[in-house]
């Protein structure tokens, strides 16, 4: 019985880490840095110079399917439309980092705290 029920704890941890995300472990602060030199020009204060109404406040991030880490670090990495690929200039934690900061951001509503 006491081997029947390790294995069935074994079992339940193995399925945990195999199927769980990992933590995205970015820094917002460098995020703010990278986004600033590389981003801002077209993104300046959450909008889009290109594309209005794709700007990067959260209701617009919502409706189009962009508000996640995951989503924002697959735009940013391979670019889409008009948007460049940044997979060849930023490393992929910076591109996280830059990830985490227009979350952030646009749960402010792009406010400096």
């Amino acid at each position: 019985m006491k081997k029947f029920f390790s294995i069935v704890l074994l079992g339940i941890a193995i399925f945990t880490f195999a199927f769980s995300k990992p933590a995205l472990a970015a820094d917002s602060a460098s995020g703010a840095k990278v986004f600033s030199a590389n981003c801002a020009s077209c993104h300046a204060g959450g909008k889009n110079l290109v594309q209005a109404n794709k700007n990067l406040q959260k209701d617009a991030l919502e409706k189009y399917g962009m508000y996640s880490a995951d989503a924002i670090i697959a735009q940013v990495t391979n670019g889409k439309n008009a948007m460049p690929a940044f997979k060849g200039r930023l490393k992929a934690n910076q591109i996280e980092d830059v990830a985490a900061y227009v979350l952030e951001s646009a749960d402010k509503g792009w406010k400096k705290s």
